[in-house]
């Protein structure tokens, strides 16, 4: 296949084209037939003679008439059959296909859509150039097939097509494709395709621009008409600068639904902490605080670890929390090393928590793990009372323990050994003697480098003892000579 677009045509055909094109437009509305061959005549001319305006606009007509004249068979069979014609010019397919891709509107059943969007997919199929077409008419199939409520066949239709390596297509439409295909995913509960796909997209496309003067949008402007023709007819068109800020929070929502499926705290907090630094977040003061709220109880019920505890300690400094008092008191709790008992957190404010989407003190239909993180909250506060108790505590009776925990004998055992696999805290359990040792027991390197230490200090404790004694010394042999020609001179 030839067609390129900047061949200089051997021929111009255009007022043949001026003189046939009416011709036949008339000829078709008595005998469809008869009109496309006579504009078949001309197409063939036109083709051979690499005159891509003639030959685009004798394929558009062709297909335009047997539209109007309501053969969408016969319109498949000429789309069919013009885009294999030997040598046909890339950028006439295209046009053609975009002017077919125009009817789609019109048709008047679904069926007859569906047979036009199957034409229109087997003549892109393996095209570079029309690589962009194919994917909004798939997307379209796509969106027949979920308005059927076959949410499968739409995702296995729209999921075949790898929109990230279009070099023709703008990015925001690339992202645009990629949520939809996320988003099919996760309605058909395809959790592990949609974590694969959701990470095609980059999030620095979502990053924050500083405001620009006019005088910098004019400049821009310019650049991007000058790039405008310049660019070739199989490169993406220049981008503008515009507002991600929808796309940005489709893409979160998305993510923050995958991490609560997969019960990755951490990262919902992170998640809705990138939400949080939105301009119309911002903005909105009960949007700003759903955003706020969330991102307290996620990192509270994230497991404990290094990177959960410094993101805990910056999100407490966060003035913005002012805005809900009654969740900043609860964050500051996991701040401060003092014991709190679940009770009184629960009085306090577990009627709060529960207010929320988030938690719940019974099974909820709605949201089945909503009571699942509740449970998780109440292992938190467990969990950072032992810390609490390592920190302050050597050595603590069982009863002792228990009493602190508000929990039975069993749950106490369990919760230690738990944080002690995770290393978090260091623990022995006596049970005949029913004591708890946190004293971390030294190894053999550990107490011989202690010793070391310490001589290495005793040592130079006595050096410099030394030296004051030597120092005395010479000062008390000076002073007697000093004075025994003080009194030689005086006689």
């Amino acid at each position: 296949m030839s067609g390129d677009a900047f061949t200089k045509p051997e021929k111009d055909f255009s007022k043949e084209a001026d003189k046939i094109i009416p011709e036949a437009e008339s000829l078709a509305k008595k005998n469809l037939q008869q009109g496309v061959d006579k504009l078949t005549a001309l197409e063939k001319q036109s083709r051979q003679s690499s005159d891509l305006a003639t030959t685009s606009r004798v394929l558009t007509t062709i297909v335009t008439i047997c539209k109007n004249a309501g053969d969408w068979s016969f319109l498949n069979e000429q789309v069919i059959l013009l885009s294999k014609k030997h040598g046909q010019l890339k950028q006439a397919i295209t046009k053609m296909v975009q002017v077919v891709m125009s009817f789609l509107d019109d048709v008047p059943n679904t069926e007859t859509k569906l047979s036009i969007i199957e034409t229109l997919r087997t003549v892109t199929e393996g095209r570079i150039f029309v690589e962009v077409e194919r994917a909004r008419v798939t997307r379209a199939l796509s969106d027949i097939k979920k308005s059927q409520g076959d949410i499968n066949a739409a995702r296995d239709v729209l999921c075949e097509l790898q929109v990230e390596t279009f070099g023709s297509m703008t990015r925001r439409e690339k992202t645009e494709f990629i949520l939809e295909q996320v988003s099919l995913c996760i309605e058909s509960d395809d959790w592990t395709q949609a974590g694969i796909l959701s990470r095609k997209i980059s999030t620095r496309y979502f990053a924050r621009k500083p405001k620009k003067t006019p005088e910098q949008l004019e400049k821009e402007k310019k650049e991007r008409e000058e790039a405008e023709k310049k660019r070739g007819p199989d490169e993406a068109p220049p981008e503008p600068e515009d507002d991600v800020t929808d796309l940005k929070l489709r893409y979160y929502e998305q993510q923050i639904t995958l991490a609560k499926h997969d019960d990755k705290y951490l990262d919902a907090c992170k998640h809705y902490r990138q939400v949080l630094d939105t301009e119309s977040v911002e903005n909105n003061p009960e949007q700003l605080q759903a955003v706020l709220q969330r991102v307290i109880y996620f990192i509270l019920l994230a497991p404990y670890d290094n990177e959960q505890s410094d993101l805990l300690h910056k999100i407490n400094l966060d003035a913005r929390n002012s805005e809900v008092p009654k969740d900043q008191a609860l964050l500051k709790q996991f701040t401060i090393s003092e014991l709190m008992r679940w009770p009184m957190v629960e009085e306090r404010f577990g009627k709060h928590l529960c207010s929320t989407d988030v938690f719940s003190q019974t099974p909820d239909t709605k949201d089945p793990k909503a009571n699942t993180r509740y449970e998780a909250l109440r292992q938190r506060v467990i969990e950072h009372n032992v810390r609490v108790v390592a920190k302050y505590y050597t050595r603590i009776t069982f009863g002792r323990l228990c009493e602190l925990l508000d929990l039975s004998e069993e749950e106490t055992e369990k919760y230690i050994s738990d944080l002690v696999t995770k290393k978090t805290v260091y623990a022995r359990i006596d049970r005949p003697a029913r004591v708890v040792s946190f004293e971390v027991k030294r190894g053999p390197d550990e107490v011989l480098d202690e010793w070391s230490s310490s001589m290495r200090g005793l040592l130079q404790l006595l050096e410099r003892v030394g030296h004051l004694m030597q120092r005395e010394e010479m000062m008390a042999r000076i002073q007697p000579s000093e004075k025994k020609e003080a009194g030689k001179s005086k006689a």
